[in-house]
């Protein structure tokens, strides 16, 4: 190894790639740097909190004799990855972040932790998420808190919270995570990484007891733009164990983040056009990203399209599909269960038929909304959260300017408004709030439009100069 570990563990995920394909360094010496790293910062960030090193290792010396296939996509050739703690890896302790599944050890893997060993990553640990993945800061009672390395006393978000932490502190340079209400793009404003929710379909996962749903998407998280499009392009591909997956493009997503037409018509809506509230301090850094971005000749107006109804559609749908992935747990462990998952379940066994079908009618006339609205402007910017890194002993945000919210979930609008839409998004950092905390920018693409949104969001990190930025040691 020509490179101390701590060198190692600041390289960003393609320099890391570039150097285990020119054999400067051997998949096991990159796993030894990883995991020093978490030995020396993760007991008090907590966001990695079950490793697989006897794996990793296996499959790394593995990887270190192979060739790297000749189909020209993407190889990580042995990159150490983490994978969030509700997707299954093969001999694996798998918990899910709950009670009911603490001792659970997974059989197999799923499709997505097989492609992604397919195009030559090393799965070295499971991150921490809050139970079944449900809330936007993560705890849970089988692994406790994870907390944001900028600064130990607040929150890494949530669901993908330990995936974000692990990223932001170094442990590793590719991670995966999930989103159905905001789950990559909250933890990775508040830990300024990237979060990437592309469309539903682009990444195959299962076997799912939802197998058609498409408001929860699995998707990657990295400290750039460009790592995250290298992750993607890993993950791309259809497989008949998910009926809405779809094939990978000829042309990577990587290989066009220079070359992409940059947009010309931009729209800014700090909040949605009023769906929620937005904290003073995120609403200033997110204001001079636009401006930063304005100055850069793209176009920026102060507009957005109409998602009045987004937080009643979604509250329904949320409801209906909590009753279809965890009801059956209701039944069984009700006393095992967090109290926001049970009010969950109550509330979609409530909810009739009309109601489900009034929400689903609503939700198409919203997309068609949507889809208008694009015909004049390329993206959409917006916060990706509307608060900094809060308190980590508070359960979840209740009060933002003056408005106090009803449940656990509405703070986190300003993300499931654009998950109802279908439409690609994605978190870039762009800035810190006064107190040194992170914001971050989230980026709406049009239907389908993950090429052009990924090449914007690489320009704009650029333009905000904290790309790959992270905090030395946790705080």
């Amino acid at each position: 190894m020509t490179m101390p570990e701590d060198e190692l563990t600041r390289l960003t995920a393609t320099e890391a790639v570039d150097r285990l394909v020119s054999g400067e360094v051997t998949p096991v010496e990159l796993l030894d740097a990883a995991c020093a790293r978490h030995e020396a910062v993760d007991g008090e960030i907590n966001a990695m909190p079950q490793l697989c090193v006897d794996r990793a290792t296996a499959r790394a010396r593995e990887i270190a004799e192979m060739a790297a296939p000749d189909d020209g996509r993407p190889w990580l050739a042995g990159l150490p990855v983490a994978i969030k703690d509700l997707v299954d890896v093969a001999g694996v302790r798998v918990t899910k972040g709950s009670l009911i599944h603490k001792d659970r050890i997974a059989e197999r893997s799923d499709i997505l932790v097989k492609q992604l060993e397919s195009r030559g990553a090393v799965v070295m640990g499971m991150t921490n998420t809050p139970e079944f993945g449900a809330g936007a800061h993560t705890f849970n009672e089988v692994y406790g808190l994870t907390r944001n390395p900028w600064d130990l006393s607040k929150s890494a978000g949530g669901s993908s919270g330990g995936s974000a932490a692990a990223l932001a502190s170094r442990q590793v340079w590719l991670a995966g995570g999930s989103d159905f209400g905001g789950s990559l793009r909250n933890p990775a404003s508040f830990c300024s990484v990237v979060g990437f929710r592309a469309s539903p379909g682009r990444v195959a996962r299962g076997p799912r007891t939802h197998s058609f749903g498409i408001m929860s998407i699995e998707g990657p998280m990295a400290r750039t733009v460009a790592d995250v499009a290298l992750m993607f392009d890993c993950q791309l591909g259809h497989h008949p164990i998910d009926p809405i997956s779809l094939p990978a493009p000829a042309t990577t997503f990587s290989s066009t983040l220079e070359s992409a037409p940059p947009p010309l018509r931009i729209g800014y809506a700090v909040d949605l056009g009023g769906i929620v509230p937005v904290a003073r301090d995120v609403r200033a850094v997110c204001g001079q990203a636009a401006e930063h971005i304005a100055a850069s000749g793209v176009m920026v107006e102060e507009t957005g399209p109409d998602l009045h109804d987004a937080d009643e559609i979604f509250a329904v749908l949320r409801a209906e599909q909590f009753v279809t992935n965890f009801g059956h747990h209701l039944d069984d462990h009700a006393d095992l269960l967090k109290p926001d998952i049970v009010w969950n379940i109550e509330q979609g066994r409530k909810l009739t038929a009309e109601e489900i079908g009034r929400a689903e009618r609503a939700r198409s006339k919203l997309y068609q909304r949507v889809v208008a609205w694009f015909e004049d402007f390329d993206l959409l910017i917006c916060p990706a959260t509307i608060v900094a890194p809060f308190d980590a002993g508070e359960r979840y945000v209740a009060e933002v300017e003056g408005h106090r919210f009803d449940d656990y979930s509405q703070w986190m609008a300003i993300c499931y408004a654009i998950t109802i839409t279908g439409c690609p998004a994605i978190s870039v950092p762009c800035g810190f709030t006064d107190a040194g905390l992170p914001v971050g920018l989230q980026i709406v693409g049009k239907p389908r439009g993950e090429r052009a949104l990924l090449a914007a969001a690489h320009r704009f990190e650029t333009l905000f100069g904290i790309a790959s930025r992270a905090p030395a040691d946790p705080a």
